[in-house]
């Protein structure tokens, strides 16, 4: 990685971690406020993520582990609340990186999208509707805040609506072949692990 880039991912990173910024807007900012052309070349996910591990492990390593576990904890129920949509977990809350800042992120696939609206207003769940784009369309994403006891504030919980066929390339592994999402089993998985671990 170029010096510059190498710059871009460590300023970017800063601020993954301390504002809760999403990886695309990190690094316009980054490049924004080390002042280059924004035409600069930027760093690819993973070598932002390598910055974030770096900055977790120097400066948050006290906090960051009990805040993700947390996290995890909560995605989970929130997985089980939503099992019909068969959730799968990605973002930070999945990958290990997140801190208290971090939205979870469920992408959820359905046969039909206005289901889990229907769902949560049946549950009297409040939630505002959004869009994203996923597999080169359009996507409705809707975000409810939810209290995280352990943390003692709100979380984003940031459901992502694909449909079922989706659902057959959602295990497919990254450039360094983990997985980018998984579902509550695996979730299950990483937190036994976890708390396996001295």
């Amino acid at each position: 990685m170029s010096d510059i880039k190498q710059e871009i991912a460590a300023t970017a990173a800063r601020m993954v971690v301390e504002e809760g910024l999403e990886y695309g807007p990190a690094k316009q900012r980054a490049v924004k406020q080390l002042g280059l052309n924004r035409r600069t070349e930027l760093p690819d996910n993973d070598e932002l993520e390598d910055q974030v591990r770096e900055y977790l492990a120097l400066f948050c390593a006290d906090t960051q582990p009990t805040e993700l576990a947390a996290l995890r904890a909560l995605a989970a129920q929130w997985m089980e609340r939503l099992a019909e949509f068969r959730p799968h977990l990605g973002g930070a809350v999945w990958r290990g990186t997140a801190t208290r800042l971090s939205n979870i992120h469920l992408q959820l696939f359905c046969d039909d999208s206005k289901s889990t609206e229907i769902a949560l207003i049946n549950q009297g769940l409040d939630y505002e509707v959004g869009s994203s784009t996923a597999h080169g369309r359009e996507v409705d994403v809707l975000a409810l805040s939810v209290n995280c006891r352990e943390l003692n504030e709100q979380v984003l919980v940031l459901l992502t609506i694909l449909d079922f066929d989706d659902l057959r390339g959602a295990l497919k592994p990254d450039t360094r072949g983990r997985s980018e999402r998984g579902d509550l089993a695996a979730l299950r998985q990483l937190i036994e692990k976890e708390t396996a671990q001295p």
